[in-house]
């Protein structure tokens, strides 16, 4: 069993940066692939970034958004910079086995989502 807390959400202006982290416990997280997703009001769970082997980011947020784990920490962090209203949704990390890429349903454990509201 893995457990995923999410953190480093807020409400910001457009244009500044957050900075969120998924910190896994249970197992190590680097024997999973970790993904984040994010869901607005009304609107599907939508694919953001994701990390296995190589890193991943969805074409909405490329350029603007990274994904990166620290092993030794037992975290995946989601820097997410540039930010726009419509980045506004609430974050959620997962983990899945480790070809688990963009999809929800190739994810296992989630954690209980983040808050982040961009203001324009």
């Amino acid at each position: 069993q893995v457990q995923l807390v999410e953190s480093g959400g807020g409400l910001v202006q457009a244009g500044a940066s957050l900075r969120l982290s998924c910190t896994a416990s249970g197992r190590p997280f680097s024997s999973f692939a970790a993904g984040w997703f994010r869901q607005a009001p009304g609107k599907e769970r939508e694919f953001v970034a994701s990390i296995n082997w190589s890193a991943h980011v969805a074409d909405s947020v490329k350029g603007r958004f990274t994904i990166s784990r620290d092993n030794a920490k037992n975290t995946v962090s989601l820097q997410m910079n540039n930010l726009r209203p419509e980045d506004t949704a609430v974050y959620y990390c997962a983990a899945g086995a480790a070809k688990a890429h963009m999809y929800p349903h190739d994810y296992d454990y989630w954690g209980q989502g983040t808050q982040v509201t961009v203001s324009s």
